[in-house]
């Protein structure tokens, strides 16, 4: 017995409620979208696409990544295509609507039984749907419950779009707060935080494509001094003014850091020892040069001490031993009456 499905009069619901910005994918054989399509075209001003085979409409949704996925529940492979989508990470905030006709027992000559109907809808749910709809697609005479149906359909639609949109907010501001977990609210550079997590990719990188890798590890001489005799907001205006003029004297693809309080750090990639020691004489150069005007009232004169080390094969993947070297060094300029810069390759156990 074949089935008849039935278009519902979209021009007499479309003014219920405002339309909706979500992207959907129907799908479904031919007469479940002739059904659907132009129902969900009155709800959502989105891009609404269709798909006649579940295996096909999971490449169309791993490539576009619809917000709404509208299933027909009748056809085969239509479960596995939910359970596919919620399995794959990227792809688990879709919301996934199984829509199943109850008269499709009927027309197959089948008794209706609310209890298969409740086994359904949780195989559904078990499988991967976010909701479950019987909705009837075949003409019953009732404009009330065609009218009731699509209002279900639209409800359950707006739903899948509210959760949709607190996962994208919930991403920005994870994207957010992960910025300001690696940033320095100071002086605005990249963080020591930062720095553990970007010197083991440097370090990989160094090794991968076999490059040179140095770091300089620099502190500023006397920072207590200047803090004790003009205070702590002048003290922070320098290392403010200290950032920006070290940003200005690095290539673009060296990286630096405030490793705390008045250290930086930097990470030369393609760098060896010898080019690592021009860099840091150029910056210690650039530093003592002119002192710091704050506020147009106090020059203060600012002197740093740099340690330097490269990158050897018998470095650990996190890079800690180099750093570790770094520091080494840079005490050493201390202990060398400050406004140094050393260098060396000895090995620190």
């Amino acid at each position: 017995m074949s089935r008849s499905y039935v278009t519902v009069n979209v021009s007499a619901l479309v003014e219920l409620h405002p339309k909706m910005d979500a992207s959907v994918l129907i799908v479904g054989n031919p007469q479940f979208l002739k059904t659907f399509l132009d129902q969900i075209r009155t709800i959502t001003s989105g891009k609404v696409e269709s798909s006649a085979n579940p295996e096909d409409a999971l490449s169309k949704v791993q490539a576009k990544q619809y917000a709404i996925l509208i299933v027909q529940a009748t056809q085969n492979g239509s479960l596995e295509l939910c359970k596919q989508v919620k399995e794959q990470l990227q792809l688990s905030w879709i919301y996934c609507i199984l829509i199943n006709d109850p008269s499709y027992s009927l027309s197959e000559g089948k008794a209706a039984d609310p209890r298969r109907e409740q086994i359904i809808c949780a195989e559904a749910l078990e499988g991967g749907a976010d909701a479950y709809l019987p909705l009837t697609c075949t003409p019953t005479g009732d404009p009330g419950s065609t009218l009731a149906e699509y209002r279900l359909l639209k409800a359950h639609i707006l739903v899948g779009w509210r959760s949709v949109q607190f996962y994208q907010k919930l991403l920005q501001t994870n994207d957010v707060l992960s910025t300001l977990a690696l940033s320095d609210p100071l002086t605005e550079l990249n963080n020591r935080r930062a720095m553990e997590w970007e010197l083991p990719r440097q370090i990989q990188n160094a090794r991968t494509y076999i490059t040179d890798l140095s770091v300089i590890m620099m502190d500023v001489d006397h920072f207590k001094s200047v803090n004790d005799t003009y205070g702590h907001q002048v003290g922070d205006r320098v290392l403010q003014l200290l950032s920006t003029r070290l940003q200005h004297n690095l290539r673009l693809q060296d990286t630096l850091f405030r490793y705390g309080g008045e250290e930086f750090l930097v990470v030369l990639n393609q760098t060896n020892g010898e080019e690592a020691k021009i860099v840091a004489k150029r910056l210690r150069y650039q530093i003592n040069e002119q002192p710091f005007n704050v506020d147009g009232t106090i020059a203060i004169e600012i002197t740093i001490s740099v340690g330097i080390a490269s990158l050897k094969a018998s470095d650990d993947h996190k890079g800690e031993s180099l750093v570790k070297r770094a520091d080494h060094n840079l005490l050493r300029a201390k202990a060398k009456g400050t406004n140094q810069v050393v260098y060396s390759d000895d090995t620190l156990y």
